[in-house]
């Protein structure tokens, strides 16, 4: 098999067998194909799509390019929580702790910002100290032991996918169904869980942007779990603001200590509990949405979900003072607000933007080799339907370079839009597939 031709091939829509998708990756990962090659594959699959059995082949092929992980002797139930991705969502950081407390398992393997998102792994070292880069097997016998991990792909561990994640963020190929799905689940699968619960995000700020993109990506990414025997289920989340009212690295871990301390926003709190209610109830299916919403509420009240997360940051190496006190971890030295230009109601967010206008303080990377500023991002001060008179703060900019601060601030009267009229505010959790 030639590269070119499969590049051919699929640049005019064909569909590629199962040995051309596997030449290719495999080729891809043990660096016989080069990256330009590779880069016009994801271009010509994120222009033409895949068919179901393309994505399969695809998803196999990941999966099988290394380790599974095998938890079949753990007590309780094993599963797993993901995000498509969007502005704001330190979901993962709440939810892990409090499904531990409870029993759950929780084998986390995540990964970093892709495209205008953040990415979990970028948020947890933010935490002095906090190593992501732990062995398979010290990542299983951590979870067996403190019932949470969170690490990045190990060598082992689908390594294809970690090869092609990295080059999708920087060739503009990540609003892909085919490929998003085939990453996510080969991960997923490849940890050993029994029950998954993804958060399919929907609106200015996600992926997929109409209900009906985030549909098909939802029933695809169900289809193929449950393919693989896993309990998986979608709840179809808005994404048309910033979930929360921090964006940026260690602001939401900020973020995320204050609602494990039962201080979160609502909007926040509100799709973490729904995400948990469904894998709390895949382990036990006699619990009822208001069974499990009491359970998780009960491990914030008690102050044990705190414990856990502070616990497990200790295991991973960090330091446990900036969570305990997180006045002590290191501030942006500029902090600036950006104020709203006449009155009304706040109308829509292009929450996609902001997401890109992170990355130009830092907080995100325009190249795979850049590095991470923990300390830049923002803090949302209103939301949308919010009554606006000229002057409020609408978003407080966390820098620490004048020229990036300066840029951002020209460009965030393009973020909102005010108008005379009130708007609706979307429904947080639309829809449940699986």
């Amino acid at each position: 098999m030639l590269p070119y031709q499969i590049i051919e091939k699929k640049s005019y829509g064909m569909e590629l067998t199962p040995e051309e998708i596997t030449f290719f990756v495999n080729g891809y990962t043990q660096n016989a194909i080069p990256d330009y090659q590779m880069s016009a594959l994801l271009m010509a699959i994120f222009i033409k799509g895949m068919t179901n059995e393309e994505m399969l082949a695809l998803t196999k092929v990941m999966l099988e390019s290394g380790d599974r992980l095998d938890f079949s002797g753990a007590e309780g139930f094993v599963a797993d929580k993901h995000s498509t991705g969007g502005v704001g969502d330190k979901v993962s950081l709440i939810l892990a702790p409090i499904l531990a407390v409870l029993g759950i398992k929780i084998p986390m393997i995540s990964g970093r910002g892709l495209g205008h998102t953040g990415g979990t792994l970028d948020k947890l070292e933010s935490i002095p100290g906090f190593n992501v880069n732990l062995s398979a097997d010290q990542f299983h016998d951590m979870v067996l032991s403190n019932g949470v991990s969170l690490i990045g792909q190990t060598q082992n561990i689908c390594p294809a996918d970690k090869k092609l994640y990295a080059l999708r963020d920087v060739t503009a190929t990540v609003r892909s169904i085919p490929l998003i799905s085939a990453s996510i689940m080969s991960k997923k699968i490849a940890e050993g869980i029994q029950g998954l619960v993804l958060d399919v995000k929907t609106g200015s700020g996600a992926f997929m942007q109409t209900y009906d993109d985030s549909k098909a990506l939802a029933d695809s990414l169900v289809a193929i779990g449950q393919l693989y025997g896993i309990h998986t289920t979608a709840l179809i989340t808005d994404m048309n603001q910033p979930l929360g009212r921090y964006i940026g690295n260690w602001l939401e871990v900020e973020e995320s200590l204050a609602c494990l301390r039962g201080e979160g926003p609502a909007d926040l709190m509100e799709v973490t509990f729904a995400l948990g209610n469904e894998i709390l109830k895949m382990a036990d299916h006699s619990l009822s949405d208001d069974d499990a919403l009491k359970k998780q509420q009960g491990v914030i009240d008690d102050g044990s979900a705190l414990e856990k997360f502070i616990a497990t940051a200790r295991l991973h190496g960090g330091d446990p003072k900036v969570l305990e006190k997180p006045e002590l971890h290191s501030k942006a030295s500029l902090q600036v607000d950006f104020k709203a230009a006449h009155s009304g109601y706040l109308q829509a967010v292009d929450t996609m933007q902001l997401g890109f206008l992170g990355i130009e303080l830092d907080a995100g990377r325009r190249q795979s080799s850049d590095v991470i500023d923990p300390d830049t991002g923002f803090v949302i001060h209103k939301r949308l339907g919010d009554k606006i008179q000229a002057g409020d703060a609408l978003i407080t900019i966390h820098a620490n370079k004048k020229t990036t601060l300066d840029s951002v601030l020209t460009q965030l009267d393009q973020v909102f839009e005010i108008g005379e009229e009130t708007v609706e505010m979307p429904k947080l959790v639309y829809k449940q597939i699986g």
